[in-house]
This record gives C-alpha cells, sequence and structure tokens, in this order.
C-alpha cells in the first residue's frame, strides 16, 4: 500500500515538474514583469533588483553576475541557470562582446600576426 502511495506521488511530482519550469528570457533586455514571469523563485520585487541593477551597472556578462543582486543567491541561480539569457535568441552577442572574428586589439585574426613581422 505505502509502494502504491509513494509510486502514485513521484508520478504526480513528474508530471507537475514541468509546470514549474523557469521559461528563457534575456536578463539584459526584459522588463521586471517578464522576468518575474519567466524565472522560479524570482518575484517582481527581485525582478525589479535586477533590472535596477542592470540599469547601475550595464548589461550582465554572466549569469554568475547576477549573484550581485540583492536577493538573488547562488539556489535561485542554479535553478534558473539554463533560462537566463544574456544575448537575443538569434545568438546576437551583448553589445559590448567583440565581434565574430575580432581580435582583442580590434584587428582581426590573423592581422595582429601579419602586422608584427617584419
Amino acid at each position: 500500500m505505502f509502494a502504491r502511495i509513494l509510486a502514485a506521488t513521484a508520478l504526480a511530482c513528474a508530471l507537475a515538474l514541468p509546470a514549474f519550469a523557469a521559461t528563457p528570457v534575456n536578463v539584459n533586455k526584459a522588463d521586471a514583469a517578464a522576468i518575474a514571469d519567466a524565472l522560479d523563485g524570482v518575484g517582481l520585487a527581485k525582478a525589479q533588483a535586477i533590472v535596477a541593477y542592470r540599469e547601475a551597472h550595464g548589461p550582465f556578462k554572466s549569469v554568475d553576475e547576477l549573484g550581485q543582486v540583492k536577493g538573488i543567491g547562488q539556489a535561485t541561480l542554479e535553478r534558473n541557470r539554463d533560462a537566463i539569457l544574456l544575448a537575443d535568441a538569434g545568438g546576437r552577442p551583448a553589445a559590448d562582446a567583440p565581434a565574430k572574428g575580432a581580435h582583442k586589439s580590434g584587428k582581426k585574426k590573423g592581422q595582429a600576426a601579419a602586422d608584427a613581422k617584419p
């Protein structure tokens, strides 16, 4: 009897789990309401803190940087890590990321090496 109850409970939890899963959201573009709706364990107050931090410090460069926001702890980050986007869904990088093929010096790959040759 106990085994049946345990199995039924496990099945119910497994079926309900997708309902609690976070929805992907670009935290560098979304407003507080969208962030609150998308992320598990993030209500409107925490989402507003995320937006305020972003406005004060610029776009997030890593998911872990969200841990600097008051109220966002490691557990919240881990629970939502796969849903937190830092760029557009089309894969466009953040505005401060170097363009594809660009070198840190601002020159294209190979150009810096070519310039160094006598």
